[in-house]
């Protein structure tokens, strides 16, 4: 078989943590692909800072990023850009991964060059076209292009057949997220433990995880959350409250307003890969509303409420790995309490992740070779 040159389009954190177990696996392989890795920088320091954790480097930095852009403004450039890449070099297929904007224009600029597209956590579902925004239409429109659907789970397969999709292009393989956890070395974990060290934050069995950024929840939802963060901060003083605060004003600025003031709320920079997961190793209670740590947190047992009034992770709340809260300050402080209250020993899950094995990349590479080998 003739080497393939294979385009890997991504932008964000997530993106980097889900495609980099694909990309080195196919790396592996250097007879049969060529990789070229491509980042928009949608998120320009947090996808750079994660792809050098995984001893990555992008062949093609974009920069597509302008203060204060439109939703409308973002596509028109990655779109412009991209472009630029598709007609200087011969691609032989581009993978994109999940829902974001990068996914979408990576899916279109394929298509409109006749180039094949292979979608990395493809299936996924909420239904409802505002949440969460503007991703569901996104993955929606991919899902149109994709000429191979890699389906973490069996429910996401069958969405896609559902909107017929052919069965012989729908794969299901898990989640390539945690394929990225079994990437942490011991060294690793001994650097996270440091890190907060020297931050002055003591790891226990006390400590609570929250990542609130989801564009649905800004306004008056994130001001119903941090009322809930802080009645909970006052009534479990000695429980330690950790916040990798997103970089968007929409939420920075609240949150450092309303919650700065506390000694056991810990306001961070967003984290670097490995000290997230140290976090999600080692919390007793997870507040999200991120889709990645939805996937995550299962492998480390840690109950997980969703902040989120829809999911197209339900495999999560089916297995009660999560729970569905919605920016409800009843719902978060009540079932928060419940398990605050106990130990963290008594709270621990017991069900396996329902997102993966950690073998989805390898699968993935025998996929995409014996595609190649019958065109």
């Amino acid at each position: 078989m003739e080497r393939k040159n294979i385009l890997f389009v991504f932008g964000t954190r997530p993106e980097v943590i889900k495609l980099a177990p694909v990309i080195l696996e196919l790396k592996k392989h250097p007879d049969k692909f060529n990789v070229i890795i491509c980042n928009t920088e949608q998120q320009k320091e947090l996808s750079n800072q994660t792809l050098s954790y995984f001893g990555l480097s992008a062949d093609i930095n974009l920069d597509v990023m302008k203060p204060n852009q439109s939703l409308l403004g973002v596509q028109t450039r990655i779109l412009s850009a991209l472009d630029g890449v598709f007609s200087e070099l011969k691609i032989d297929a581009t993978i994109v991964q999940g829902d974001t904007m990068t996914v979408l224009c990576g899916a279109l600029a394929s298509f409109y060059n006749k180039i094949p597209v292979f979608h990395v956590e493809a299936g996924l579902r909420s239904y409802d076209i505002y949440e969460p925004f503007p991703e569901e239409v996104m993955r929606q429109m991919t899902s149109r292009v994709a000429e191979l659907h890699f389906a973490p789970t069996e429910k996401n397969r069958q969405a896609l057949l559902k909107e017929n999709i052919l069965d012989n292009k729908i794969h299901v393989v898990g989640n390539t997220v945690i394929d990225a956890l079994f990437c942490l070395s011991e060294a690793t974990m001994k650097e996270a433990a440091e890190f907060y060290q020297n931050q002055g934050i003591k790891i226990n069995d006390r400590v609570v995880l929250i990542t609130a950024h989801r564009r649905e929840n800004h306004g008056e939802r994130i001001d119903r959350i941090i009322d809930a963060i802080k009645y909970l901060a006052e009534k479990y003083s000695d429980h330690t409250f950790i916040i990798p605060v997103h970089p968007n004003p929409n939420v920075k600025n609240k949150i450092h307003e309303r919650l700065g003031s506390y000694e056991n709320i810990k306001l961070l920079q967003p984290l670097d890969y490995p000290y997230l997961v140290y976090l999600m190793k080692n919390a007793k209670l997870i507040l999200t509303d991120s889709g990645g740590i939805q996937e995550e947190a299962p492998s480390f047992g840690c109950p997980t409420l969703v902040m989120r009034y829809e999911t197209e992770r339900q495999e999560g709340i089916d297995a009660g790995v999560s729970v569905l809260v919605g920016a409800d300050y009843d719902k978060i402080v009540s079932l928060s309490e419940k398990t605050l209250s106990d130990t963290r020993e008594n709270t621990r899950l017991k069900a396996s992740n329902p997102y993966g094995d950690g073998t989805s990349a390898k699968q993935i590479s025998l996929i995409i070779d014996k595609y190649f080998a019958q065109i």
